[in-house]
C-alpha cells in the first residue's frame, strides 16, 4: 500500500486541468477540497489518508499527463450520502514537471499502479516510487532538500 514508516503515506490525485489544474490550486491560497470522486475504489483509498500524508497533483487527459506538484492533506476524508472529500494545501510545485511518458519508461516505476489502472483518479504510491518520481523532477520547492534559486542567489 501507501503507509510509510509509521504514519506518512503518499498518493498520487489526479485532475483535469480543465476541471482544477495546478494554477487554480496555487491561487486559490493553495487549499481546496478534492471531491467529486465516484469510483469506490478511490474513494476508499480518500478513506485512508491521514493529516500530512503528501500527494502528487497529477494532470490528467490528452495533452496533460504528468506530476505537476505536491500537497498535503489537511482535513481527512469527509462527506456524506456516498461523497467523499479530503482538504489539500500546496506544499511546491515539481522543479521540472515528470511527464507519462518518461515515468513509464523507468524501470524503478514498473509496476505502480498508476500504469495498471490508469483511470483510477486516487492512487496510492509506495516510498520507492515517491522517491524516484521525486528524483526524475529534481524534487519540489518546500521539501527542504535544496533551497530556491533566490537563497542561492543572495
Amino acid at each position: 500500500m501507501a503507509t510509510i514508516g509509521i504514519g506518512r503515506q503518499y498518493w498520487l490525485l489526479k485532475t483535469e486541468p480543465g476541471e482544477w489544474s495546478w494554477d487554480d490550486q496555487a491561487a486559490n491560497g493553495g487549499v481546496t477540497n478534492w471531491d467529486g470522486v465516484k469510483n469506490k475504489q478511490a474513494q476508499k483509498h480518500m478513506k485512508s489518508m491521514k493529516l500530512n500524508d503528501l500527494c502528487f497533483f497529477y494532470h490528467s487527459g490528452p495533452s496533460a499527463r504528468r506530476v505537476m506538484g505536491v500537497v498535503s492533506v489537511i482535513r481527512e476524508w469527509y462527506g456524506e450520502g456516498g461523497e467523499v472529500a479530503v482538504d489539500v494545501k500546496e506544499v511546491g510545485m515539481m522543479r521540472r514537471t515528470v511527464d507519462l511518458k518518461e515515468m513509464k519508461r523507468d524501470d524503478c516505476l514498473k509496476g505502480w499502479g498508476l500504469f495498471r489502472q490508469p483511470r483510477l483518479s486516487v492512487v496510492p504510491v509506495s516510498e520507492s516510487v515517491w522517491a524516484r518520481v521525486c528524483d526524475l523532477g529534481g524534487g519540489f520547492d518546500g521539501d527542504g532538500s535544496r533551497e530556491s534559486e533566490e537563497e542561492l542567489d543572495d
